[in-house]
């Protein structure tokens, strides 16, 4: 019998399953898992001499007996300083690195991941647990939905698991995802309609039986991988944290696996700062701004969601916007969003620093740009390597709606 080390949990229903079901989501209210998982500290020397990715910090980790065998190097990504140019570009960026107001703001390229996004953090531990679970004999295949990063992850990290998998992605998404997921091994099902029509027949697939759904949504394991960002940023930065961490929201799987790996450094005495966490959506899809500057704990009414730049975080409903509204609000933070055209202006202003960002991947840097300055320092995130949606005419990122 498979050995069960953890468990899932709904936050809400305080109902629990082991881990070793396939059991994708709370049977109560439908809601995604949580992972009752108690995480032990990590000692910042110790890490001189450990490999260089996210297994380095493996007492936050959930046991995963075949890390080994499903890792690429994900994570130990750079964080290197950005600062805002003068209108003409006369002064080496070196000379402006501090931000108006005193800050200074630094970026983690998270692009430079095996498969060309952050979600690399969270896919291997999907792909080391469905493993665990292939090997008991519980699963056959792995299900995954994505407007393509994450089903790209997915892909790259079951092929390396031997696993079969197909990922559910939305009509028009950009050719250059499909062709990486394809050449992944993996079977591409594309569906009509929006991101939530996808995540439907994607969930509809995961019911039947032997599917395990890699879901960077609904499963807590995706998240335990992407808190290993905010780890990297502490040991990058000395054992010391930034003042603000600005994050993309859509689902919201980086800035929940950050507000984890918060509680976790505070809790074992490794940091006593707790940075804000700034989320910023597309000014065009927005539920959890609206929902955050109305003071709701709930999303209102869904709003028809328009075309926007940013594919990658426009998320109408997400399953867990009562945890990122909360995560924010704890730590002091807010949301900001972003317009198309800011989006399109930070692409090429990233690009003349010798950075090549997609899209979704700028709308930090956008909104940072756009909002009053913050004191101290402030990190953000370039998620995904401009390679996978390349550039449209006037040098905005090309749409893939």
């Amino acid at each position: 019998m498979l050995e069960v080390m953890t468990a899932y949990v709904c936050s809400r229903c305080r109902i629990q399953s082991p881990t070793d079901a396939l059991t994708w989501r709370c049977p109560e209210c439908r809601g995604p898992w949580d992972l009752e998982f108690a995480s032990a500290s990590v000692s910042l020397p110790s890490l001189a001499s450990r490999g260089n990715s996210l297994w380095r910090y493996e007492e936050a980790l959930p046991p995963m007996p075949y890390a080994p065998e499903v890792t690429l190097g994900e994570g130990g990504t750079p964080l290197v300083p950005l600062a805002p140019l003068t209108k003409a570009e006369e002064k080496p960026a070196a000379e402006t690195a501090a931000a108006p107001g005193g800050g200074s703001v630094s970026a983690k390229l998270d692009f430079l991941m095996p498969t060309l996004s952050f979600k690399d953090r969270g896919a291997v531990m999907l792909a080391a647990h469905a493993l665990r679970l292939a090997r008991a004999g519980r699963l056959d295949r792995v299900v995954a939905d994505s407007s393509g990063n994450a089903g790209t992850a997915v892909a790259a990290y079951g092929a390396r698991a031997g696993l079969d998998c197909l990922v559910y992605v939305p009509e028009g998404t950009s050719p250059k995802k499909l062709e990486q997921i394809r050449a992944h091994g993996a079977q591409v099902v594309e569906v009509p309609g929006d991101r939530e029509a996808t995540a439907r027949a994607a969930q509809a697939a995961a019911d039947e039986p032997g599917a395990f759904y890699a879901s960077h949504v609904y499963n807590p394991y995706f998240l335990h991988g992407t808190k290993t960002y905010v780890y990297e940023l502490w040991e990058e930065l000395g054992g010391r944290l930034p003042d603000t961490i600005v994050v993309p929201v859509g689902n919201g799987t980086l800035l929940l696996g950050a507000a984890l790996a918060l509680d976790e450094l505070r809790n074992h005495g490794l940091t006593d700062t707790r940075p804000a966490l700034v989320a910023v959506q597309a000014e065009a899809v927005s539920p959890l701004a609206t929902a955050f500057h109305a003071g709701a704990e709930e999303l209102g009414a869904p709003a028809p969601a328009r075309p926007t730049l940013a594919e990658g975080i426009a998320i109408p409903a997400p399953p867990r916007a009562r945890q990122i509204l909360r995560a924010v609000r704890a730590t002091g933070g807010t949301f900001l969003t972003v317009t198309e055209g800011q989006i399109r202006s930070a692409q090429r202003d990233l690009a003349h620093r010798g950075l090549f960002v997609e899209s979704t991947g700028v709308a930090c840097w956008a909104a940072v740009q756009a909002a009053p300055p913050r004191p101290g320092l402030t990190v953000v995130p370039l998620c995904g390597a401009g390679a996978k949606t390349g550039l449209a005419p006037g040098g905005g990122p090309q749409s893939v709606q």
